[in-house]
Order: structure tokens, then C-alpha cells, then sequence
């Protein structure tokens, strides 16, 4: 996949994006959004995750420059590409990169040689993680450990990878004696595209809240010490509510994807 890399064939929808702004925005709306968080919630800052999927390098260095350290993509040629980016590379030095979409295996080699390369967020079968587990040792520094979450498919839908919620617990455990390589961080849901908050809670984000505290409770684990990856532009400030510890939020900072056949 080619990533665009001179700031001349940058889009004029790109060229208008004010990173700074979106930046400003998302980060009140965050602040709000923990206010309103109940007290008996894990009291974890949540942490940012901006989705730079098919924008610019050159925007990512903005959005680097305005304070921005972790950034999210859902392609593994596209995250590599833009890790390696030169631009990258000279600027953007202690940037942290999170994969979050779909890894096949074939891709795990690639993923992993990505510099700056922080937290793989959807790993959905025991399998993946034993490969992960493997592979990672050709590449860690020292004694790192590769830092991944458990991908839940909350909603049911055939059209999105996850493990079945009641599958989770096994999972985690799995990882937890098996995959000494690892560091599990916690769960991630992507769920319903959508939902309409007016009807009440998000009942995929209860779905994962919900599997925490199973894991936790199984597995004899702080529920401090295990993060919840969940909310996206549309949503994040509602999923913060919930308790969210990650939010992955693309467009409110990037401005709005073309369509998928521009």
C-alpha cells in the first residue's frame, strides 16, 4: 500500500484540517466526559488514540507536533509504511503505534518490524497470540514484552473479528500462562456503528465492561490493571462515561475519510 508523502499531493480536504483544533476539542470533550464519570470507576486518564487510517504523514507530524503521542492504524502495510516514513522517522521520534484492525498471520512479521510500534489491540484467538508470543522474539528490545489487548466482537456481527464474550475469560488466561512474550493490557470491543445513546448505555460497551469483571474476578486480577479500549469519534465521550480507558477517534481530529471508491 502507498502512502502519500509529499505535502504537494496532499488532498485539498487534508490541506484544511486544523489538527490543533480537532486536537483541542477531543482532549475538553475527554476532561468532560471523566467529570461525569462515576466515582466507583477505575480513576484511569484515558488515553488518546488518534486514527491517522489513509491520512498524510505530513498530518500526523501536525497532530505529533501539537502534543499527540499515540496514533492508531487498522492496516498492517498502511502502519508499516508510515512507521518507516523518513518523515516519520526524523519528527515524530517518540511516537507510539497501535494496530487495531484485523491481523492476519501472514502480517504478523511485518507488524512487529514496525518501528515504534506500542500495543497490538486485537488479538482474537489463542492462536494469534501464541504467534505473537513466537515471532516477538525476533524483535523486542531486551526483555520488552509486546503490549496486547483481547478483541471482543460485542455486537454479535459476523462482519467483525473478536472473540464471543463468553470465550474472553480463556483467552486472557491463555495469554497469561502461555504467552510469557506478551503483556496483557486489556480488552477492546469495536461494536455497533451508531448506536443511538438517547435509548440508554451502549449495551456493547456494558457487553465488555461486563467481561472485565469477569476476568478479573476468574483470574484473581486488579480491575485497575486491566484497561478497556472502547469509543470512537462518534461516541468516545459517552464510552469515558462508561469507563473507557482508550478511546480511538480518527475523524474528529483528521477530518472526515473520502468515500471507500474515491
Amino acid at each position: 500500500m502507498r502512502i502519500i508523502k509529499s505535502s504537494v499531493m496532499t488532498s485539498e480536504v487534508d490541506a484544511k484540517v486544523d489538527i490543533m483544533y480537532g486536537l483541542k476539542t477531543v482532549l475538553s470533550q475527554i476532561e468532560i466526559a471523566v467529570a461525569r464519570r462515576s466515582k466507583d470507576l477505575p480513576q484511569i486518564a484515558p488515553r488518546l488514540v488518534a486514527v491517522s487510517k489513509i491520512k498524510p504523514v505530513e498530518l500526523i507530524v501536525e497532530a505529533y507536533n501539537a502534543g499527540q503521542r499515540h496514533f492508531g492504524e487498522n492496516y498492517v502495510n498502511e502502519l508499516s509504511d508510515k512507521a518507516s516514513d523518513p518523515l516519520i522517522l526524523e519528527k515524530c521520534k517518540d511516537i507510539k503505534w497501535h494496530f487495531i484492525g484485523h491481523l492476519q498471520t501472514n502480517k504478523i512479521n511485518k507488524l512487529l518490524g514496525s518501528p515504534g510500534l506500542f500495543m497490538v489491540e486485537t488479538v482474537d484467538s489463542e492462536k494469534l497470540a501464541d504467534n505473537l508470543n513466537k515471532q516477538w522474539l525476533k524483535y523486542r528490545k531486551e526483555k520488552e514484552r509486546l503490549r496486547v489487548m483481547v478483541q471482543v466482537n460485542t455486537s454479535g456481527e459476523q462482519a467483525k473479528s473478536g472473540l464471543e464474550p463468553l470465550e474472553t475469560t480463556k483467552a486472557v488466561e491463555h495469554i497469561l500462562e502461555n504467552c510469557p512474550n506478551l503483556d496483557f493490557q486489556g480488552l477492546m470491543t469495536i461494536g455497533q456503528y451508531d448506536y443511538d445513546i438517547t435509548k440508554g448505555p451502549n449495551p456493547d460497551y456494558l457487553c465488555l465492561i461486563k467481561c472485565r469483571q469477569e476476568v478479573c474476578e476468574k483470574l484473581n486480577l486488579d480491575i485497575k490493571d486491566v484497561e478497556l479500549s472502547m469509543g470512537m469519534s462518534s461516541d468516545f465521550a459517552h464510552a469515558i462515561e462508561l469507563g473507557a480507558t482508550t478511546v480511538r477517534v480518527g475523524s474528529t481530529i483528521f477530518g472526515a475519510r473520502p468515500p471507500k471508491n474515491s
